[in-house]
């Protein structure tokens, strides 16, 4: 009874799911409901359920899932500061008379715009406003635009850092320690945010690759549907690369000071989230006030001065005795940090006073609200799950499948992809690898790989139909005469080129844990 009551399970919410009710109202209302049906039937010990409380509690104090709204702030507020409409202007002038440049300019954007803020709505609706009508106004194939569109904007998903890798590494983490634990292997290999950042940073960039040669190939073999914009389109869009560096002088570092510090192991994905949450409020700042971009250099300056400090000398004010040098770098490193507190209170004054600091936090708490609902209802549905023996019965499936590890990988990802036509990713994260995650560990998968390959097949996700969300944000921002279905079919060929970027993932593991082994 109890092996037929967890496949009820999924049917139920998936059922609920599709039918449009909420995520986290479905999951723990079918795990409450099944919970006290499997308890009158004798098979659910109902004393489990005392277990969430413990669980809401892990997950309310997981220092890792702070990076969650800090990551959101900071791609909100990059997106209300306008850094991707003066990416995508400087851009397009810059390959204005290349067949295809501006759909090469705003893939580029979109990977740029991904390694700075992650959020696939606030990209492709910027992009969609910014960069749709001119694509159509200069003769661009409609379905080639949308989905060029589509794709860029889907790009945050892999590229890190993204809020699907922040949960994904959370997940991973666990399921790795429960199949060490069953394996008796309590040194196995592990996983963190940080491996999984750097183990999908060389698949995002393939990625942008395939996207790129599939637009030249388009351009190259159907020059009409897409041609070179003139070189006179707008009289504002003279650039040269002097003003282009510029441009891009200041995302780019705080792509750095984010990425480059969680990579090189000087401040784990929350710190570097609250450097980027900051780093995007004095961007922002810089963009309203620009009159006081002194100060805010000078808090940048700062801040590279005390990691420069932290390198070099000992820090530690607290010892009995402290020689001089030391001293005076202690000296210097507390200047430094008034100096850029000041900075930073002096942008969030300039960012409330302009009326954009509530509106991004008001959309940072509504979105982290949401998920963290997701993520709570998720736990006590997995909970009921065990409860029934589901994880056993998972197991003892995949480990009957033909071909072992690659049999069962083969299936989990074909499931994967196909419930990316249905759900939200956060819905697949969150009911999906936290079931089939252990098990596939435990029959081999090197933890770092699976969840790379996870992610790059939860990218699609976003552009599969009906409900991919990236269509239905493009849908909501472009004039009339687009169509739905001419966005939908201009999203199948980069949904093909993502397939191919897994199948070369699965291929050469390589290609998602060789920069982890190196780095970490």
């Amino acid at each position: 009874m109890a092996e037929v009551l967890d496949l009820l399970m999924f049917v139920a919410a998936f059922g609920l799911l599709m039918a449009g009710y909420h995520v986290a109202f479905t999951l723990a209302g079918v795990a409450l409901a099944f919970a006290g049906l499997g308890y009158l039937l004798g098979v659910f010990p109902i004393g489990q359920l005392s277990f969430i409380g413990q669980r809401i509690y892990g997950i309310m104090s997981n220092e890792v899932l702070i990076a969650v709204p800090l990551f959101v702030f900071m791609g909100l507020m990059l997106e209300r500061s306008k850094v991707a409409e003066e990416l995508l202007t400087s851009m397009a002038a810059l390959f204005r008379g290349i067949p295809g440049g501006l759909a090469v300019s705003v893939t580029v954007v979109g990977a740029l715009l991904a390694a700075s803020t992650g959020i696939v709505g606030a990209t492709v609706v910027t992009m969609g406003l910014l960069s749709l009508p001119v694509m159509l106004k200069w003769g661009y194939d409609t379905r080639l635009a949308a989905g060029t569109i589509c794709a860029a904007g889907t790009l945050g998903q892999i590229i890190p850092p993204s809020i699907v890798l922040v949960f994904l590494g959370d997940i991973l983490t666990y399921a790795s320690q429960q199949a060490n634990l069953r394996s008796g292997n309590l040194t196995g290999k592990s996983v963190s945010v940080g491996d999984l950042f750097a183990g999908c940073l060389i698949p995002g960039l393939m990625l942008v690759g395939l996207y790129l040669l599939y637009i030249l190939w388009v351009a190259y073999r159907r020059p009409e549907a897409c041609p070179p914009l003139p070189k006179a389109f707008s009289s504002e869009s003279d650039i040269s690369y002097g003003s282009l560096l510029r441009v891009l002088f200041a995302p780019a570092a705080l792509i750095v000071a984010v990425l480059g510090s969680i990579l090189i192991g000087i401040a784990t994905p929350t710190e570097a989230a609250g450097v980027g949450a900051v780093g995007a409020a004095v961007l922002g700042a810089s963009r309203k006030a620009p009159r006081l971009n002194p100060v805010f250099l000078a808090g940048v300056g700062a801040a590279v001065a005390i990691v420069i400090l932290d390198s070099g000398f000992d820090l530690r004010a607290t010892r009995e005795v402290i020689p001089v040098a030391d001293g005076i770098a202690i000296l210097i490193a507390f200047i430094s940090a008034l100096v850029m507190a000041g900075a930073a209170a002096l942008a969030f004054v300039v960012l409330w006073r302009e009326a954009l600091l509530g509106d991004v936090v008001r959309y940072t708490a509504r979105i982290t609200s949401m998920v963290f609902a997701i993520l709570i209802a998720a736990s006590l549905f997995t909970l009921v799950f065990r409860g029934f023996g589901g994880e056993e019965t998972v197991h003892s499936f995949l480990d009957a499948l033909p071909g072992g590890l690659t049999g069962a990988m083969l299936f989990v990802m074909a499931l994967m992809f196909l419930l990316g036509f249905f759900l939200d990713f956060l819905e697949i994260i969150f009911i999906v690898v936290p079931i089939v995650g252990p098990v596939l560990i435990l029959m081999g998968a090197d933890p770092v790989w699976l969840g790379v390959m996870m992610a790059v097949n939860l990218q699609t996700s976003f552009l599969t139909p009906p409900f991919g969300f990236a269509l239905f944000y493009l849908r909501a921002v472009a004039p009339e005469e687009v169509t739905t279905q001419a966005i939908y079919r201009g999203a199948i060929p980069f949904v093909g080129l993502q397939m191919v970027g897994l199948g070369i993932v699965a291929l050469f593991p390589k290609t998602a844990t060789w920069l982890p082994q190196l780095l970490f």
